[in-house]
């Protein structure tokens, strides 16, 4: 049984292949496109999907999409009515869900076919059902609390269910316009970073401030009884206007949410290219310690209700590295699971594992322990790329590869590893990553000016061997898609300065022996050299999407200073 997920016409537009319930491939738009966020219809990865299995779009026998058109109907309807939201905020939305409800169209054109020749079933599923999906489904829980939370998407800006065995219970949600999400994303714009995704960016300012506008943010939003929240209408624009989405050139852009009362209470907005002062850190600061408060409070809520110790956490929010890191500390929740996809990319697998395991009544399978679902290139591709534009290469067995690589970074190379399958979600996880020595002192620097060309205050990321990650971090703990952030030791800040941000944290990926082997094998490698079992690692590209192909991967090297490429067993070196 084949079903093919899909998150169409939203941002990061994805789709993903089951096979009898197991993922054969998954990947998001924005790789083929060369466009972050894509928000079309995924046309590409869903071409990449069929061709990766080896199959045609007859073979599918479902069709899941993570929208539902239908849900919350009548609630947007009061709302439309109780706000007088303007009429083109209206218009968008409803040519936007007539482009949800034509996936067969959509797919017939693609593929040059008849809809009568589509035979899959197409099934809808809510958007907070497929994220909620995305993370039980895949976890090893048999039985656990779930928290999905995000901007919005069916209305809906949060959503709190039990899941157990094969089925999911939901219990209760915020509907739009309410929305923790919006929140943070209007923060986000008034720090002048209004790009489409720059959350992270106050994720990553905020351990340099102090959280001095917590009462100020407590008049924006307000914690409910029932644990949840309510937002201040007066200071966001789209409780009359909407969010005002453009994503007609598949990048998505939203126009500014924040209001004159906003600016009255924070002073005047920055605007993109100001200096950040003292203030934009400070308010930062406070932003990201709200947020962790805001979510504390959702989950203790959630966990009085619920008596249960295990938590999974997905949606826009479950982004937040940081708070994922705290939550076990700040909740009485024991364990928690947190997919490589907790963004609107992951509702395409989300949407089609709900469909076989609530739906279909399907058992579930294994716990979901990889990301690396994506591209993968041959060596004949490689070498053919790298003919193809005169560059020259060296093909060396794995020991001499390992040894080479290895030695470099010790010599303080830069190095571009290119290796299998290419990773889905937002993180490169060591197989499309740029590598450097942990030891550094200069890495920021040196990064920036080589290759990254970013803000300064955005911290890099340690990958470690498994074995050691209790000798290196304070909580000791299995993470394998760098979703938490965790308290680097304070005797080892000193060795490995590069990855340990300013307040003493790193958000760490745990390498696994089994899941990433060669990843693992060049730690292993530079360990022995150095004695530090881990490696900067951060993605492969340069104010990009992550590196897709070789074409892109030697296109990022030659524009770059990086020092070596790396693509499977062949090496690029200047």
């Amino acid at each position: 049984m084949y079903i093919l997920g899909i998150n169409a016409f939203h941002g990061d537009s994805s789709a993903c292949l089951l096979k009898d319930g197991v993922i054969l491939c998954a990947t998001e738009e924005e790789r083929f496109r060369r466009i972050k966020h894509w928000a079309g219809f995924p046309s590409e990865a869903i071409r990449f999907c069929l061709s990766d299995a080896g199959i045609s779009i007859s073979d599918i026998d479902y069709i899941t999409i993570s929208r539902d058109p239908k849900a919350n109907f009548s609630k947007k309807i009061i709302h439309t009515l109780k706000n007088r939201v303007e009429i083109k905020s209206i218009i968008n939305r409803l040519l936007n869900s007539k482009k949800v409800g034509s996936i067969k169209s959509e797919l017939a054109n693609l593929f040059n076919v008849k809809e009568s020749d589509i035979s899959a079933e197409v099934h809808n599923i809510e958007h907070h059902r497929s994220h909620i999906a995305s993370a039980f489904f895949a976890s090893r829980f048999k039985k656990s609390a779930i928290l999905s939370i995000d901007g919005f998407g069916d209305f809906t800006s949060t959503m709190t269910s039990i899941g157990t065995d094969n089925k999911i219970k939901v219990l209760d949600s915020v509907n739009y316009p309410h929305s923790l999400g919006i929140f943070y994303t209007t923060a986000t714009q008034f720090l002048g970073f209004q790009n489409y995704g720059d959350e992270y960016k106050v994720m990553g300012l905020a351990p340099y401030g102090e959280a001095k506008y917590l009462k100020e943010l407590s008049e924006i939003v307000k914690k409910t009884d029932n644990g949840f929240f309510k937002l201040n209408k007066k200071y966001f624009r789209h409780f009359q206007e909407g969010v005002a989405m453009d994503w007609e050139s598949g990048e998505p852009k939203i126009e500014l949410l924040f209001t004159e009362e906003w600016e009255n209470l924070f002073f005047k907005a920055r605007m993109k290219g100001d200096d950040l002062d003292q203030f934009h850190i400070d308010l930062a600061t406070s932003v990201q310690r709200f947020t962790e408060d805001m979510i504390f409070h959702i989950l203790t809520k959630l966990h009085q209700k619920t008596g249960l110790e295990n938590i999974c956490i997905t949606g826009g929010v479950a982004q937040n590295s940081v708070v994922n890191g705290k939550i076990l500390s700040n909740t009485p929740f024991k364990n928690i699971y947190v997919p490589s996809a907790g963004n609107d990319a992951g509702t395409s697998i989300g949407s089609a594992l709900y469909l076989y395991n609530h739906i279909l009544d399907k058992e579930r399978l294994s716990e979901i322990k990889t990301a690396y679902f994506g591209r993968r290139s041959s060596e004949v591709e490689i070498i053919s790329c790298l003919q193809k534009k005169g560059v020259e290469f060296e093909r060396l067995n794995d020991n001499e590869l390992f040894e080479r690589v290895s030695e470099k970074l010790i010599n303080g190379g830069v190095i571009g590893w290119f290796q299998g399958r290419s990773e889905f979600g937002p993180r490169a996880l060591g197989h499309r990553s740029i590598l450097v020595d942990p030891r550094r002192k200069d890495v920021k620097d040196l990064l920036n000016e080589k290759i990254k060309r970013r803000e300064g205050f955005r911290p890099f990321a340690p990958s470690i061997l498994e074995e050691y990650v209790n000798e290196y971090f304070v909580q000791n703990d299995e993470v394998l898609f760098m979703e938490k952030v965790y308290d680097i030791k304070k005797e080892k800040h000193s060795t490995i300065p590069a990855v340990t941000h300013v307040d003493g944290t790193g958000r760490l990926q745990s390498v696994n022996r089994n899941i990433s082997p060669r990843f693992y094998r060049l730690i292993s490698s530079f360990q022995r050299k150095s004695g530090v079992p881990m490696i900067l690692n951060t993605s492969f590209n340069e104010n990009e999407p992550i590196v897709n192909k070789p074409e892109e991967a030697l296109d990022c090297f030659l524009r770059t200073k990086m020092d070596m490429l790396v693509m499977e067993n062949i090496i690029v070196e200047r």
